[in-house]
């Protein structure tokens, strides 16, 4: 069932919140709390249970009510997506995959789905709403104060207070096209902010542009949107392509977009609230110390300043947050999906995989785990090195273990199993020295260069061996059948196939805690 089809086509985050309210998954909390490090912590804890969606309706310094841990497990990233469970997000990524690398279709059938995604596509089509609800309220000039708004600070080393959640939209100062991505932003004074991207995100390569042309890059801030719409900014597609025509592919319905009042630019009409501004070349200004989602808190840098002059909001806005740090956080939440969603566009992009895992306790992105159909030495070094490449996500990819297809990757027990027993690590590993790296990851020993390193978990063949191995233990498969068939009849029928934890290590955690709780009783 698409969930659309029951009012949430708007992409309206209200909407969201009363299907999460409906399902029980919304917790709504009145009483008195501050937004300066108690709202976070409050957060955290409930995320770390697994516990609902919170709605903050009285927060200390401000009149709006604060929404977060709305994608706080996967089975809610999955309904703000319109789907019933994870296995449809492959479905998605099999359409990325073509819209990545298109090809003429070959055969009936393969016109048919040609057909079906030029559809698709001419659903997904924004359309323009000219009475936007968030253009019901309007602060222009001396009336733009940020403080008014329920900003938070996560970390009590924190530099100041952020806006996370926010989709900022910048334009390509030659072609147009337009960027979102979903960047944090520090409040520096009642109408400024830093903004801190990655220098090879959309609106750092735009900004590179404008300044060489000695223009201002208009920006807008748009808060408060349908959290789908916040998954089409984080999901990796090609630079041609809208994002907000891939959230209308998510939703199989276009995006409600509106123009903004004093920038070029459009953001989602049902937006809570959108901040106007403008960068000018070479203004910059310190960002950070934050806590980030690496677990530590990261440097100080410096960062694009925004210089706002405008904001629109709805009558009663409610402000959208979220905040980094060492998972579960939303944003592995939002990973495990987008990891799924990936996977047919690798598979399109490297034949030979199989299927790849991004383990949360990871990071979402430090440790990747792929198999392969194995048929010719080196390969295994050969898909390690394409994967390092295929996406500019994994371009930070500290480690990526490549097994055999038959190696289940979200099953723990078999990839440290094939870890062990197939790896030779005189032989198997391949590090690569001082290659461009995270500014966050402080285990470099140079801060923005690091090391990789791939391991060939996969079985040797041909010259990648010197001797025979032995022959793998494995029961007849008629035997397994005839066991299958007496499973009932043995009084067993009570037992399941022990399936791993989806995020891959939780159940060795388990069971270390549960060790610690023996020895120490």
């Amino acid at each position: 069932m698409n969930v659309f089809q029951n009012g949430v086509g708007s992409q309206d985050m209200r909407d969201f919140l009363s299907l999460l309210e409906k399902k029980g998954q919304l917790r709504r909390i009145s009483k008195p709390v501050d937004p300066d490090l108690e709202l976070a912590a409050i957060s955290d804890r409930v995320l770390s249970m697994g516990g609902p969606a919170l709605l903050f309706e009285n927060v200390i310094g401000s009149s709006m009510p604060v929404a977060i841990n709305l994608l706080g497990t996967i089975e809610r990233v999955v309904w703000s997506m319109g789907l019933s469970s994870q296995d449809e997000l492959e479905g998605l990524g099999k359409k990325l995959s073509y819209l990545q690398q298109p090809e003429p279709p070959k055969g009936i059938k393969k016109t048919i789905e040609f057909g079906g995604i030029l559809w698709d596509l001419l659903q997904a089509r924004p359309d323009l709403d000219l009475t936007p609800p968030c253009h019901q309220r309007l602060l222009k000039g001396e009336d733009v104060n940020l403080d008014k708004l329920p900003l938070i600070r996560p970390w009590p080393g924190d530099a100041g207070k952020i806006i996370t959640f926010g989709l900022v939209i910048t334009k390509d100062p030659e072609t147009n096209t337009p960027n979102v991505g979903v960047y944090r932003l520090q409040q520096q004074s009642i109408n400024t902010m830093t903004v801190h991207w990655l220098s090879v995100r959309g609106g750092a390569r735009h900004l590179r542009k404008a300044s060489a042309m000695g223009k201002k890059l208009e920006v807008a801030i748009a808060i408060g949107v349908h959290p789908l719409i916040l998954m089409a900014a984080a999901t990796p597609i090609p630079v041609t392509l809208s994002e907000w025509l891939f959230a209308g592919l998510y939703a199989g319905k276009g995006v409600r977009l509106s123009n903004c009042k004093t920038v070029n630019l459009q953001v989602p009409s049902h937006s809570e609230i959108v901040l106007e501004g403008t960068i000018a070349p070479g203004e910059e200004m310190n960002d950070g110390p934050f806590g980030d989602h690496m677990g530590f808190y990261g440097g100080i840098e410096k960062s694009p300043l925004i210089r706002f002059h405008c904001i629109t909001s709805r009558k009663d806005p409610i402000y959208l947050t979220t905040f980094s740090g060492r998972p579960p956080k939303e944003e592995a939440m939002l990973a495990i999906a987008l990891n799924r969603i990936y996977t047919p566009i690798l598979r399109r992009q490297i034949n030979e995989i199989t299927d790849f895992f991004l383990p949360m306790e990871a990071l979402s992105y430090k440790l990747a785990i792929i198999s392969i159909d194995k048929s010719y030495p080196g390969q295994a070094r050969r898909a390690a090195m394409a994967f390092w490449s295929a996406l500019p996500q994994f371009t930070y990819t500290k480690f990526v273990v490549v097994v055999d297809s038959t190696i289940n990757v979200r099953d723990p027990r078999q990839v440290v199993w094939a870890i062990s027993s197939l790896v030779d690590p005189q032989r198997d590993l391949l590090v690569m020295e001082n290659t461009p790296f995270d500014s966050l990851d402080f285990a470099s020993e140079n801060i923005g260069l690091g090391g990789r390193l791939a391991i060939d978990a996969t079985t040797k063949v041909g010259p990648e061996k010197n001797h025979e191995w032995g022959n793998p233990l494995i029961h007849s498969s008629n035997l397994s059948k005839k066991i299958d068939e007496r499973w009932n009849e043995l009084g067993l029928s009570d037992l399941k196939p022990n399936h791993a934890d989806p995020s891959l290590f939780g159940y060795v955690i388990d069971e270390i805690i549960k060790f610690n709780q023996i020895t120490k009783s």
